[in-house]
C-alpha cells in the first residue's frame, strides 16, 4: 500500500466582502494524501497597494469559527480594516503535512474591504454639570472607517432605562439639560458615516448636583428654590404615575424634549427631519439592544391569541387581538417563537422586528410591538385579512379587473420605492411574502431573508450557505450575491407576472437550474394571457440582464400612476398570435416575443431565401416546420451541406427547448 501523503490544495475558492467581513469559501483538495483526517489553516496578510508589500495580519482579527484545525470549507473573518488589501491562504493539512519538505500546497484570495461602520466611541469627559444638566465631550473613535457625519447619543435616568431620549450632535460635545437634581443618568454615544451607525460605546454614568450646591445665602433665592421643587416633585409625580399607568397595558415610551435638536423614537424609530437612512440590526453588538430601539414593547396581557393561522420558520403565527391603554381593541397577526429556542434563534427572530419597526408606509406590513419580557416571545404586526397575495388571487382567478389588478401592483411599487429611499434592499420580493386586506391594499412584508430558509421549497442553496428565491431573483444576485434596489426590481417584474397570471408559478415546472440557464441565456417569461401590452412591456423593462437599465421604483409608481389615470391605455393586449403559452421568451432590446411566422424564423437565422419553398409546401406553422427532417430538407432542395446544418441545429434547438418549456427569438 502507498505510503499517505500531504494534500495538495483547496480548489475554487470565492470570496464575499461585507464591509469589514469576508466569508471565504472552497472546494476539498482533488488529492487528500490517502488520508481522512484533512483540516484546512487559514493565513491572513494585510497587503499595502503602493509598495506590493504585504504583513501578517494583527490580532484584531477574528475567524469564525476558528482559523485552524477547520474541518468545514468555509470560514469568516471579521474586525479587518476599512479600505484595506488582503490576501488569504488557505491550506489543507492533514497527519503528515509536518513532515512535508516541500513547499506549502494552498489556493489563495485577494480582497479590498469596503467602508464600514465606525468603531464605538471609546472615551467620553464630563464637562461642567448644573443641578439641570450634564456637559460632555469625547474623542473620535479610534477607526472612524470614514467621515463622520453626526453622534447620537442616547441618556436615561440610572435603572430606568426604558425611558431614554436620543440627542443628535454634529460636534464631540453636548449637553444634556432639563434633567432632575442630584440623579445619576447614563450616557452611551455612537458615530455615524456613509455605511451606517457603529455600536454604542459603553455606559457612562455622570450625577447632576445637589439642589443645596445651587443655593445662595441671598434669602431672596429661597423662595425660587422653594417653587422649583415644588414643580420638581409635582413632575416627577406625573411622570412616575403615567409611567406606571403606560405600563399597566401598553408601550414603553422615550422622554418627551421640547427642543429642536433632540431625536425621539416615535411608532418604532428614530424621526429623524427630512432624513430616513435603514439601520441594520445586525450592526449592533447586542442584538436584544436593536430590538428595543427599532420596536415597542408590549405587556403580553394586552394580547389575546384567538386562533393558529399558519406556521412560521420559527414557530406558530396566530390571529388575535391587541388592547392598548386607552385605545379600542383591535386585530393583529402574531407570530410566536416555538419552545426550546436557542439565543441565536431568539436573535434571528426579533431580528425581523428590528427591521420591521424602522418603516412607516401605508404599503409596509406595520409593526405594534414585541413581547420579549415573557414567554412566548411575540411579534405583533397588523392583521390582514386576505393572507399572501399569491393564495389570494389563486383563489379569486380571474375576479378582479385590469385596473384593480394595476392598483395593487401600484401599492407594491410605492412600498418598495420606500424600501428602496430608505437605503433597504428586501432580497425576498414575492407575492407569496406579499399580504392584503380587505381593502385589497397590498403591503410588502417578510424582512427576513438574511436567515437560513432551511425548509422553503421556492429556495436554492447559494455559495454562503443560506438559501435564495431562485424564480424571483435577478441574475446578478445568484451570480455574484450581488443585491440592490435593482435586483429588487427585477423581482418586482416576476411579482407582476405573478399578479397578471392571478397566483402562477413563475417558470411552471422547470428546475432551478433550468431557470438560471434560461435567464442567462436571455429568455424571459413570456406575458400572461389577456395582459396589457403595456404592463408586459414593463415586465421586460424589469429584467433587463444591465441591472443599470432596469427602471427606478420611482419610475415604475409614476408609470402606474399614467396607467391608472388613463384606463384605455390597458385595453391593447398582447398579440396572442405571438403569445406562447407555457413557453419562454428570448428577452431583446426591442421586446420581441417568440417567432410570429415560419418566415421570421428563417429570417431569423439567415436563411430566408427558403422562405417561399417552405410555404409551397404546406410548411405554413411553426409547428409544421418542428416535423421537418434532413430528408424533407433535401427534397425541399435545400442542396447545401451548411444550409441543412444550420437549419436542422436551429429545430433541434426548438425541440430541446420546447422540451424545457423554452422557445428562441
Amino acid at each position: 500500500m502507498a505510503c499517505t501523503r500531504p494534500p495538495s490544495a483547496p480548489r475554487s475558492a470565492i470570496s464575499n466582502v461585507n464591509e469589514t467581513s469576508v466569508f471565504l469559501e472552497w472546494i476539498p483538495p482533488a488529492d487528500t494524501g490517502g488520508r481522512k483526517d484533512v483540516s484546512y489553516y487559514i493565513a491572513c496578510k494585510k497587503c499595502n497597494s503602493h509598495s506590493g508589500l504585504c504583513e501578517v495580519c494583527g490580532g484584531h482579527v477574528r475567524y469564525l469559527p476558528q482559523q485552524t484545525g477547520l474541518k468545514n470549507t468555509s470560514v469568516m473573518m471579521v474586525d479587518l480594516l476599512a479600505h484595506t488589501n488582503y490576501t488569504f491562504e488557505i491550506e489543507a493539512v492533514n497527519g503528515v503535512s509536518d513532515q512535508n519538505p516541500g513547499a506549502r500546497q494552498f489556493v489563495s484570495v485577494n480582497v479590498t474591504t469596503n467602508q464600514a461602520a465606525p468603531s464605538p466611541v471609546s472615551s467620553v469627559k464630563k464637562g461642567k454639570i448644573t443641578k439641570n444638566s450634564i456637559s460632555l465631550s469625547w474623542q473620535e473613535p479610534d477607526r472612524p472607517n470614514g467621515i463622520i457625519l453626526e453622534y447620537e447619543i442616547k441618556y436615561f435616568e440610572k435603572d430606568q432605562e426604558m425611558s431614554y431620549t436620543i440627542i443628535k450632535s454634529k460636534e464631540t460635545t453636548i449637553t444634556a439639560d432639563g434633567l432632575k437634581p442630584g440623579s445619576a443618568y447614563v450616557f452611551q454615544i455612537r458615530a455615524r458615516t456613509a455605511a451606517g451607525y457603529g455600536g454604542f460605546s459603553r455606559r457612562f454614568e455622570f450625577e447632576t448636583s445637589p439642589v443645596s450646591v445651587a443655593a445662595s445665602s441671598d434669602q431672596s433665592q429661597i423662595p425660587i428654590i422653594v417653587v422649583s421643587v415644588t414643580v420638581g416633585v409635582i413632575l416627577l409625580a406625573v411622570v412616575i404615575g403615567f409611567l406606571l399607568s403606560g405600563r399597566r397595558c401598553g408601550y414603553s415610551k422615550a422622554k418627551q424634549d421640547p427642543e429642536e435638536e433632540k431625536m425621539h423614537f416615535h411608532n418604532g424609530h428614530i424621526k429623524l427631519p427630512g432624513v430616513r437612512t435603514y439601520i441594520d440590526p445586525h450592526t449592533y453588538e447586542d442584538p436584544n439592544q436593536a430590538v428595543h430601539e427599532f420596536a415597542k414593547e408590549i405587556e403580553a396581557s394586552c394580547i389575546t391569541i384567538e386562533r393558529v393561522i399558519g406556521a412560521g420558520e420559527f414557530g406558530e403565527v396566530c390571529s388575535g387581538r391587541l388592547k392598548l391603554q386607552g385605545k379600542r381593541e383591535f386585530p393583529v397577526a402574531i407570530k410566536t417563537l416555538k419552545v426550546g429556542y436557542t439565543e441565536k434563534q431568539r436573535r434571528d427572530f426579533l431580528g425581523e422586528a428590528s427591521i420591521m419597526g424602522q418603516f412607516d408606509h401605508p404599503n409596509i406590513i406595520h409593526l405594534e410591538g414585541v413581547v420579549t419580557k415573557s414567554k412566548p416571545v411575540m411579534i405583533v404586526t397588523e392583521y390582514m385579512e386576505n393572507g399572501s397575495l399569491d393564495t389570494f388571487l389563486k383563489k379569486n382567478d380571474g375576479q378582479f379587473t385590469v385596473i384593480q389588478l394595476v392598483g395593487m401592483l401600484r401599492g407594491i411599487a410605492s412600498g418598495m420605492k420606500y424600501l428602496s429611499d430608505m437605503g433597504y434592499v428586501h432580497r425576498d420580493l414575492a407575492a407569496r411574502n406579499i399580504l392584503i386586506n380587505s381593502n385589497l391594499v397590498c403591503k410588502v412584508s417578510d424582512f427576513g431573508l438574511s436567515r437560513v430558509l432551511e425548509d422553503d421549497p421556492e429556495a436554492a442553496y447559494t455559495t454562503r450557505g443560506g438559501k435564495i428565491p431562485i424564480r424571483w431573483t435577478a441574475p446578478e444576485a445568484i451570480a455574484f450575491r450581488k443585491f440592490t434596489s435593482a435586483s429588487d426590481v427585477w423581482s418586482y417584474g416576476i411579482v407582476m407576472w405573478e399578479v397578471m397570471s392571478y397566483g402562477e408559478r413563475p417558470y411552471w415546472e422547470m428546475t432551478n437550474q433550468d431557470v438560471i440557464k434560461a435567464v442567462e441565456e436571455g429568455y424571459r417569461l413570456p406575458s400572461p394571457m389577456d395582459c396589457p401590452a403595456a404592463l408586459y412591456q414593463l415586465m421586460l423593462d424589469c429584467w433587463q440582464k444591465d441591472r443599470n437599465s432596469r427602471p427606478k421604483f420611482d419610475e415604475i409608481v409614476s408609470m402606474l400612476d399614467k396607467l391608472i389615470r388613463n384606463p384605455s391605455s390597458l385595453k391593447t393586449l398582447v398579440n396572442a398570435s405571438s403569445r406562447v403559452s407555457n413557453l419562454l421568451v428570448e428577452h431583446s432590446p426591442v421586446g420581441s416575443g417568440a417567432y410570429r411566422s415560419v418566415g421570421e424564423w428563417l429570417e431569423a437565422i439567415k436563411m430566408g431565401r427558403y422562405t417561399e419553398i417552405f410555404m409551397e409546401n404546406g410548411y405554413s406553422s411553426m409547428d409544421a416546420v418542428a416535423q421537418v427532417t434532413l430528408e424533407d430538407l433535401r427534397r425541399l432542395g435545400v442542396t447545401l451541406v451548411g444550409h441543412q446544418k444550420k437549419i436542422m441545429s436551429s429545430l433541434q434547438e426548438m425541440k430541446v427547448q420546447l422540451v424545457n418549456g423554452m422557445v428562441p427569438l
